[in-house]
C-alpha cells in the first residue's frame, strides 16, 4: 500500500516555474514507477510524465517535453515535477500516481489527491 500527497501547486504567471512534490508513505516506494497526470476543468485526466523505479528512464507527453522534468529521490520517498515556461494551458489539477511503467491511467494503482496549478496570462 502506498499513500501519496502532492504539494507545490499555486498561481503563477505564464513563463514562470513551479516545482511539484509528491511524498509517498510506505517502504515500497522504490519498487514503483511514478507518474504525473493532470486534469483541466471539463477535460479528461491526461498523462504528463513518468519515471521508472530507479529514475533511469523517463517519458513525457509531447505537450510538456522540453519544459517539464520528472525526477525522484528514493531515499526521501519523493517524486518531483519541475515545470518551466508555464503556459495558461498547463492550468489543471496535477496528480501523482504509483504503479507500473506506462502512460495510461490503468497502469497506476495508487493516486494522490491532487494539487491545483493555475497559470495566468
Amino acid at each position: 500500500q502506498v499513500q501519496l500527497v502532492e504539494s507545490g501547486g499555486g498561481l503563477v504567471q505564464a513563463g514562470n516555474s513551479l516545482r511539484l512534490s509528491c511524498a509517498a508513505s510506505g517502504r515500497t516506494f522504490s519498487r514503483y514507477a511514478m507518474g504525473w497526470f493532470r486534469q483541466a476543468p471539463g477535460k479528461e485526466r491526461e498523462f504528463v510524465a513518468a519515471i521508472s523505479w530507479n529514475g533511469g528512464r523517463t517519458y513525457y507527453a509531447d505537450s510538456v517535453k522540453g519544459r517539464f522534468t520528472i525526477s525522484r529521490d528514493n531515499a526521501k520517498n519523493t517524486v518531483y515535477l519541475q515545470m518551466n515556461s508555464l503556459k495558461p494551458e498547463d492550468t489543471a489539477v496535477y496528480y501523482c500516481a504509483a504503479g507500473a511503467w506506462g502512460t495510461m491511467i490503468n497502469d497506476y494503482d495508487y493516486w494522490g489527491q491532487g494539487t491545483q496549478v493555475t497559470v495566468s496570462s
